[in-house]
């Protein structure tokens, strides 16, 4: 009589002998799988584009600010790589624009304005990743004590288990616990599993596993495979190929995990049929391969378009303009976005066809840096001219005979508007020496022809009066007012005598403790009586602040732009968001000044 815990020697031999075939039938998807598995790589090598720089870091600031940025980071240095090739050959072009332009190679300095953040996102990842690896580390030694105690229930079941265990519903249990079971390193796995496998078979091997539970084992692992070769059979009609691949591959994990062993009539049969649909899905990988040629090929015309329209417009047809380069330029940009952004070429080509890129691309700045280097000798003879009109100026800005002086010295004025551009590093620097000879002799035109009527002693009277009542004021409410009512007047009162000079000092001195006082900038005060030098010497300061403040705001805005979602709420923000709310507050203020003195207001 059989009973749960007897089993006949025939039975017993059976049993070992089908254990046996299972193993080889094992080993075979085993082969099978890692076939597949090189496939599935292989395919997804063709899923690498091109994609532009400011793309690429995007994608990378949004693994970093994903959840769990650790297990993207194939994708994170796939991208990384591409960037940084990215910036070194833009960082190429401009070297290659400088060396074009006549400089010396040696001398060239230049960072790519994208570097910072780069790197900042590279050090960031770096850090996630390694807080990421530390997480997997211990999840991984927990997942290896929960699957060696998974192991040890199941040397148990067929060791040491009880009289009237429910063998079946135990070994289940142990069967799905070990298929949900996490992830262990590499270096454990292998040895874990066939530590797993071994016991699972000496478990079909056990001397008091009745032949009923082994049926009830042999029909559910079959009605597995069936489900399995049904779904297989699903994929054959699967119009994304790559998808039935990939899903192919895990179908043979379950076969190979959970629908073993089944009956010895069913085993060649059932891994036959598999076997089979999995070769005709395979089969379809030519349509795969048909269809990224297809698509390659498509890229690689587009691409050689751009080329071709790139060379184009390194040859105009007729002779090119200011206007003509600066609309190149941007159209060129359009099209060096559009080429990366456009997929992968065939692979024996890419070399090629990036190459033949990079060379119109610098063609094109050659042939345009040439341009502009041609207009340099125009500037030069600009700038030549305009010198000639500062030596004139400092020759007569002492000249007193005004008859002649003054419509000389508007003539020089009107003749300094009509000369054209000049080396860009040399405007500043000529207009002030052009303006401060100017101004000196329109000074010295003002001082003499009023010198008959001012009362200069009377004057300074009147600016210790002023003076004093400057010291006075305080920061309560109407302050600002006083000060600005002080500075008028003050505009408004002649010259001093020369011994008495130093007034003038002691109330500027004066008059920014007051403005500081009060926490208001000197160009924000609302004044009249500026002569015309004046008033261009504030707005000239208003401008250059504006331009200072404009800067800060954008350098405080792109730093917020690091934030996925900046708010107001967080208070690393707060003091940033206030500032940018203060310095717009105080260029508004500016803007209005400035358009009140070119007004006349």
């Amino acid at each position: 009589m059989i009973t749960e815990n007897n089993l006949s020697e025939n039975e017993e031999k059976k049993d070992s002998q089908d254990v046996s075939h299972e193993e080889t039938s094992e080993n075979t998807v085993s082969q099978d799988e890692n076939v597949h598995e090189e496939d599935t790589e292989h395919e997804e090598e063709h899923e690498d584009v091109d994609i532009s720089l400011a793309d690429a870091l995007k994608e990378m600031e949004k693994i970093i600010n994903a959840p769990n940025a650790g297990e993207n980071s194939k994708k994170f240095n796939q991208l990384k790589e591409k960037a940084n090739h990215q910036i070194h050959d833009e960082v190429e072009d401009k070297k290659h624009e400088y060396v074009d332009a006549g400089n010396a190679p040696e001398n060239f300095s230049y960072e790519h304005p994208l570097q910072a953040r780069f790197s900042a996102l590279v050090n960031i990842f770096k850090e996630k990743y390694d807080t990421y690896q530390k997480g997997q580390e211990e999840e991984q030694k927990k997942n290896l004590e929960h699957r060696q105690n998974i192991i040890e229930r199941l040397k148990n079941l067929y060791t040491n288990s009880e009289p009237g265990v429910n063998l079946f519903k135990s070994i289940r249990e142990i069967k799905e616990d070990w298929s949900k079971a996490g992830q262990v390193a590499k270096s454990e796995f292998r040895i874990l599993n066939n530590n797993y496998f071994h016991h699972l078979n000496q478990f079909y091997q056990m001397l008091d596993l009745n032949k009923e539970f082994l049926e009830q084992e042999y029909s559910h692992n079959l009605e597995k495979r069936q489900h399995i070769i049904q779904r297989a059979k699903e994929l054959e009609h699967e119009p994304v190929i790559q998808k039935a691949l990939n899903e192919l591959q895990y179908l043979h994990k379950l076969w190979k995990e959970e629908a073993e062993p089944v009956a010895e009539e069913f085993r060649e049969k059932t891994w036959e049929e598999f076997k089979e649909i999995s070769n005709k899905i395979h089969e379809r990988k030519s349509e795969l391969s048909a269809a990224i040629e297809s698509e390659q090929n498509a890229n690689l015309e587009k691409k050689n378009q751009i080329i071709a329209e790139i060379k184009k417009l390194s040859e105009p047809s007729e002779t090119p303009n200011h206007n003509y380069w600066q609309n190149s330029i941007k159209r060129v940009e359009d099209l060096r976005a559009e080429f990366l952004k456009t997929g992968s070429v065939p692979r024996k080509l890419s070399n090629q066809n990036w190459n033949d890129f990079k060379t119109t691309l610098r063609g094109f700045n050659t042939t345009k840096n040439t341009y502009y280097k041609s207009l340099k000798g125009s500037q030069q003879a600009n700038l030549e001219e305009k010198l000639k009109l500062i030596q004139t100026a400092k020759d007569n800005q002492n000249n007193e005979e005004w008859d002649i002086a003054v419509p000389l010295f508007k003539k020089l004025q009107e003749d300094w508007k009509k000369v054209g551009h000049v080396p860009k590093s040399m405007t500043n620097k000529i207009w002030d020496e052009f303006r401060d000879a100017c101004n000196a002799f329109f000074n010295n035109y003002r001082e003499k022809s009023n010198a008959s009527t001012d009362n200069w002693k009377e004057n300074y009277k009147n600016k210790k009066t002023l003076l004093d009542e400057l010291k006075t004021v305080s920061n309560e409410e109407g302050s600002i007012e006083k000060i600005e009512a002080i500075k008028t007047a003050w505009n408004n009162i002649g010259k001093v005598p020369r011994d008495k000079i130093s007034i003038n000092t002691e109330f500027n001195k004066t008059l920014r403790e007051k403005l500081k006082l009060n926490k208001i900038n000197e160009l924000e005060l609302k004044e009249e009586g500026l002569s015309e030098n004046q008033l261009t010497d504030k707005a000239r300061k208003i401008k250059s602040q504006i331009s200072d403040l404009e800067a800060e705001i954008v350098k405080l805005e792109n730093n917020l732009a690091f934030f996925k979602k900046p708010s107001r709420e967080n208070p690393m923000l707060k003091d940033t968001f206030d500032s940018i709310d203060e310095k717009k507050a105080h260029l508004e203020t500016l803007k209005q000044n400035l358009h009140s003195i070119i007004a006349g207001e």
